[in-house]
């Protein structure tokens, strides 16, 4: 199972694809926002993402109270319209930004929240799509977007297994197999508690696709742990600095953060190594400090070998330490000297 997204090839057999997500954090400055994909790139990123929406496209100027937050986040207290005209890329932004991240080796992509969004990026010929968590229900969009033949990043945050399920259905539907899902938890910042890192690999085996994982925690710990667990995707929100304030700020990463993460990522994926036994030559060296049989005391020919004169100990250039009752009461065909590694032809 591989997907290509751009130059980077998404397998079991590569590392990890690392996301860096803009989203608000460019706090409608066109500048902080060039600067913050420069320190992608600096910080290890492999790809920047953006969120393609206006606050029209994505909702509706209206504050009643079914457009009111209170559901206990840290955006209570203003509408949805409110919100998103705050957290929005301004769209003649975005190719520019595209061209910027493509020119320093990093591959750009983004979120689109409505099928005039799908169009927009479609004429930026950006290289895979990503549905946001709050998107996941809105099969026709998804498949729309599946329409265009490119991978389709999903996060699942907000979904049950059967609409998982559904938006998985609706990117096949449109023959497009190249599906990546994204385990996400939608509460922000997210508990380490509510993270459920183990769906990873469920939902690899549920749904037949390459899983990953969309972070909102906070610290670097669990995008390292999510290797473990098969994540071939990781997606973390970086922002130059926190106290630049905005929507997402306080579940981002500034770049320093991010370039650990990444740093932990990469260690962890050289740790796994591959599923067998088998020493390296290094350990197989590092052998001759392990325990075997020596002559402890001078032992004259003839001598029965018993365990005063006969011992296991460091290193190992005797004979076996299992082999010590098979030796012990034996005589020795010649002399042997104190420190001497006990051999099998130095036993009768």
């Amino acid at each position: 199972m591989k997907i290509t997204i751009g130059s980077r090839e998404i397998s079991e057999g590569n590392s990890a694809f690392i996301i860096a997500e803009l989203s608000a954090n460019h706090n409608q400055n066109y500048d902080i926002a060039v600067k913050t994909i420069e320190a992608a790139k600096e910080a290890g990123a492999d790809a920047v993402k953006l969120q393609t929406y206006t606050a029209d496209t994505i909702t509706l100027d209206c504050d009643n109270e079914y457009f009111q937050i209170k559901q206990g986040t840290i955006w209570d207290g203003t509408t949805l319209y409110k919100l998103y005209q705050q957290a929005y890329t301004p769209w003649e932004w975005q190719p520019k930004l595209k061209e910027i991240a493509e020119s320093l080796g990093l591959i750009c992509f983004s979120s689109p929240f409505d099928k005039t969004a799908v169009d927009f990026l479609e004429k930026m010929n950006v290289p895979a799509y990503k549905v946001a968590s709050f998107e996941i229900t809105d099969i026709p969009l998804i498949e729309y977007i599946a329409s265009k033949e490119k991978p389709v990043i999903i996060s699942t945050g907000i979904a049950e297994e059967v609409e998982i399920g559904e938006a998985v259905d609706a990117c096949r539907r449109m023959n497009n197999e190249q599906v990546i899902l994204l385990k996400c938890t939608s509460e922000y910042p997210a508990p380490f508690e509510d993270m459920n890192l183990n769906a990873i690999p469920y939902l690899k085996n549920k749904f037949g696709c390459i899983t990953g994982l969309s972070d909102h925690s906070m610290g670097i710990s669990v995008p390292a742990a999510s290797i473990a667990l098969g994540a071939k995707v990781i997606e973390k929100h970086l922002i130059l600095d926190r106290s630049l304030g905005g929507p997402d700020s306080s579940f981002s990463l500034n770049p320093a953060e991010f370039g650990e993460m990444v740093k932990s990522v990469r260690e962890v994926e050289k740790a796994l190594g591959r599923a067998g036994l088998e020493l390296n030559e290094k350990t197989k060296k590092s052998r001759q400090f392990a325990r075997s049989l020596f002559v402890v005391k001078d032992v004259k020919q003839g001598e029965i070998f018993t365990l005063e004169n006969v011992r296991s100990i460091r290193p190992a250039f005797g004979l076996p330490p299992k082999l010590i009752n098979a030796v012990l009461g034996k005589k020795a065909k010649k002399e042997i000297k104190k420190g001497t590694p006990l051999k099998l032809d130095d036993v009768e």
